[in-house]
């Protein structure tokens, strides 16, 4: 039986917690081209850019109140022609994988994105994370790019997958 999550808005005050999440994925070399641990400090201009309105960034809650995951809507190349279009981000705790909150959340911002006038969704995905990429075409997302070798982790050259869905 699948367990039932909300999400909300993230605050200011959350954001000590999704920094936390997105750094237990560096070591990894799965998830993120960062190659070294993030600051908080370092990411509150990113937490400002995410606007409830317009591209939301949402946590979901255990309910002892700690942060379990978090996905962001972000914009794609900043110029206003891509306004409609959107690059998702979702971090899981540790503790949540493969427990069904990723699914939760890429279904819940499917459904969402019209009501912030998005109507096309990207995930920017490394060639090696077999979980994420089989995450994104389970909800029908394609692949719309392949970008051969464009990362370097470690010394190992790493594919970027570009998935994209019309959710209008």
């Amino acid at each position: 039986m699948s367990k039932s999550f909300q999400h909300r808005i993230a605050r200011l005050e959350d954001l000590a917690a999704i920094v936390g999440i997105y750094n237990s994925t560096v070591a990894s070399r799965m998830v993120t081209a960062d190659t070294e641990e993030i600051s908080v400090e370092s990411r509150l201009n990113w937490f400002h850019e995410h606007t409830p309105e317009r591209r939301p960034l949402w946590v979901v809650e255990g309910e002892s109140g700690e942060i379990l995951g978090w996905l962001s809507f972000s914009n794609f190349y900043g110029r206003p022609a891509y306004s409609g279009t959107a690059e998702l981000s979702i971090y899981l705790h540790e503790s949540m994988r493969r427990k069904g909150l990723g699914r939760y959340l890429l279904n819940e911002a499917i459904a969402f994105a019209p009501q912030i006038e998005v109507h096309t969704l990207l995930g920017f995905i490394f060639g090696h994370n077999v979980p994420s990429m089989n995450l994104f075409a389970s909800f029908n997302f394609e692949i719309w790019a392949n970008m051969p070798r464009v990362a370097n982790l470690d010394g190992i050259e790493r594919d970027l997958i570009i998935f994209g869905k019309r959710v209008n």
